[in-house]
């Protein structure tokens, strides 16, 4: 699984991409065959405590999700996406059976 991770108009810390990647990597749990991962930063303006958004798209063999988020932190927004994704998934691996 490869996590592409992009930051648009400022540079993510190492720390922030270490969390990314970890949170990323727990979704294996719910699908085997993930390819690829895209995660997009950026804070939307104006300036207000909820501005920090991220948008993660999952790309697997016949499947491709899509989640996005809005909160005070990056964190909380991967979180709350990869929540999302993991039920896309769950849901997606209970219709392929």
């Amino acid at each position: 699984m490869e996590v592409k991770i992009q930051a648009i108009k400022f540079d993510a810390k190492a720390s922030l991409n270490a969390f990314i990647e970890k949170k990323m990597a727990k979704l294996e749990r719910f699908y085997d065959s993930i390819g690829t991962i895209e995660v997009t930063l950026k804070v939307v303006k104006p300036e207000t405590s909820e501005n920090k958004e991220a948008e993660v798209r999952l790309i697997a063999p016949h499947l491709e999700l899509f989640a996005s988020k809005v909160s005070d932190t990056f964190e909380q927004s991967i979180d709350e996406c990869a929540t999302a994704l993991e039920r896309q998934l769950i849901k997606a691996k209970e219709k392929k059976q």
